[in-house]
């Protein structure tokens, strides 16, 4: 989804807005754990996607949204929906149910900021400087340590490593297919195009499958809420919204914070470990992600 408000708009909502998306993405790793024991990956995102259209649609009884007016917008709209919600999601949730740990998940998607750098000229999104190059290696490094320090790298098996590379150059091409097109569309319409794309193709995909024995627990009811309203509605509309305010590097800098804090929010709510030298990987992350928005200003 994207956001209509102008680049120059500095609101307090604005400034806010790269912590709560940080927050509220990191936290869908615990959440969608916490539901998978119930039900099939594929069957989660079809619910997940199908559920959000039906929550945004009575929205458009009080809001009077800006449609898009050509072929065209709606076009990009579609295409980052289906990016976004069936390669990305289905790419990392295919992985990890064919073995892939969720560190070795969380350590390949961090490569999202050095790809996204690598290829922002292409884009016109500007070329790197050494310092922001420093900050991207420095959040790596932190992401590694982070991993590493939760003992939550383990052996993959190689028919699993397809999915997660698959679902890493989805978001890097998200991001940039985002920079690239400069369209901006009003969130609820996004949303509900999104998100009915998602389903779309989800939904056939979960019934070819197989939808398998879904046990409808507290547990999955919650994990079924936060994955709606947290990461679908709110993440994505703000990680669009900020990649099309600003610089899409700085923007994809904030991946490296998700690992740590996804530990964080796990050992809260999961009371999984989480050992003082992930604590320190996080201060490393934290350290690059400066750096990186340090280089980006100048």
């Amino acid at each position: 989804m994207s956001v209509s408000s102008p680049d120059q708009d500095d609101s307090l909502f604005w400034r806010a807005a790269p912590v709560i998306f940080v927050l509220f993405w990191a936290g869908g790793y615990t959440f969608a754990k916490l539901g998978l024991p119930y039900i099939e990956p594929m069957t989660l995102l079809a619910l997940r996607y199908g559920l959000a259209v039906l929550v945004l649609l009575p929205v458009l009884l009080v809001h009077r949204p800006v449609w898009p007016r050509d072929a065209a917008h709606w076009t990009v709209v579609a295409i980052s929906g289906f990016v976004i919600q069936c390669l990305y999601f289905g790419g990392a949730y295919v992985a990890m149910e064919n073995g892939m740990n969720a560190g070795t998940t969380a350590l390949i998607m961090a490569l999202q900021p050095i790809l996204v750098a690598s290829l922002a000229p292409l884009v016109g999104a500007g070329r790197a400087g050494v310092r922001l190059w420093l900050g991207l290696l420095l959040g790596l490094l932190g992401v590694v340590i982070v991993i590493l320090g939760g003992r939550t790298v383990g052996p993959s098996p190689w028919v699993a490593v397809p999915f997660a590379v698959a679902a890493l150059l989805a978001i890097t091409g998200a991001t940039l297919f985002e920079k690239w097109h400069g369209r901006r569309t009003d969130p609820i319409v996004g949303g509900i195009v999104q998100y009915a794309v998602g389903f779309a193709v989800m939904a056939p995909v979960a019934l070819w499958f197989g939808l398998g024995q879904v046990i409808w627990t507290g547990d999955l009811a919650i994990s079924l809420a936060y994955l709606i309203l947290a990461n679908s509605i709110v993440s994505i509309s703000l990680f669009v919204g900020l990649v099309q305010r600003g610089d899409a590097t700085k923007i994809s800098s904030l991946m490296y914070l998700v690992p740590p804090l996804a530990m964080l929010v796990a050992w809260l709510v999961l009371g999984e470990v989480m050992t003082p030298v992930a604590m320190a990987g996080m201060a490393v992350c934290v350290t690059g992600v400066w750096l990186v928005n340090r280089a980006s200003r100048g």
